[in-house]
């Protein structure tokens, strides 16, 4: 049990709700935080249990920005918490926030979690963050939920699908396509990490990968035949259930 999960574990004061494996996917990527003076933004304060987690988490130094619609929750301000209060689905909010927040070490999205929240926020903040910061937008079942603008498996326009192309924009340094091109997005998001209801994205300076061979060939290559290949092919298809 690591200390995030631990401070929960033992919280009695103000309410927290979380999924239980979020929190080692929290210490995996933000643990090198610790004792530094990190900036996270958190969408969604609801009761501000979470803020006194990160607080305690990350130590005397961080500085935490909540963001939440509901007016209320600008009570719950503090020394090292600051409340803004607003609508994370509108993008003239989120510019003003951006402007409003001197840095974004990390960015946790645990707010409305409908689709165009999630997706203007990330439109609007993602290259707001730190070159070197981290992106992470939870509770991705909502996607699957008709309630809240998902549904549907491979459903057009949920948050899953939308995300589902920063597989391709990752690696457009290799395509041979107009379609798919080197992006801003290409040039700094270091890595992605999907995980049961989660997605993180590791940022960094990505520079165009190359690739170089060391040592002495020993070994005569080999061609299978074309109809091994399409053998092969056909195994992976029914695999992957590619049709």
């Amino acid at each position: 049990m690591n200390d995030l999960e631990k401070y929960f574990t033992e919280n009695t004061d103000k309410s927290i709700h979380k999924w239980h494996h979020y929190f080692d996917v929290y210490d995996r990527h933000f643990s090198r935080y610790r004792d530094t003076d990190v900036h996270i933004v958190e969408f969604g304060v609801s009761e501000g249990g979470s803020l006194q987690m990160w607080k305690n988490y990350f130590g005397p130094k961080c500085k935490i920005y909540g963001v939440d619609i509901n007016p209320y929750c600008k009570d719950l301000e503090e020394d090292r918490i600051k409340i803004f209060i607003g609508d994370q689905e509108d993008r003239d909010f989120l510019r003003t926030l951006a402007k409003e927040i001197p840095r974004i070490d990390i960015l946790v999205d645990d707010g409305g979690h409908r689709m165009q929240q999630q997706i203007n926020t990330f439109e609007e903040l993602f290259p707001c963050i730190d070159e070197n910061g981290v992106y992470l937008c939870e509770d991705l079942q909502t996607s699957y939920w008709n309630g809240w603008g998902g549904g549907g498996y491979k459903k057009w326009g949920t948050f899953i699908e939308y995300s589902k192309n920063f597989i391709d924009y990752i690696n457009a340094w290799y395509s041979q396509t107009p379609k798919l091109s080197v992006s801003d997005f290409t040039r700094t998001a270091s890595s992605l990490h999907y995980y049961c209801g989660m997605l993180v994205i590791e940022k960094g300076v990505v520079n165009k990968p190359y690739d170089s061979r060391t040592g002495e060939p020993k070994i005569v290559q080999f061609n299978p035949p074309r109809n091994r290949l399409k053998s092969i092919k056909n195994k992976l298809k029914n695999f992957f259930h590619i049709r």
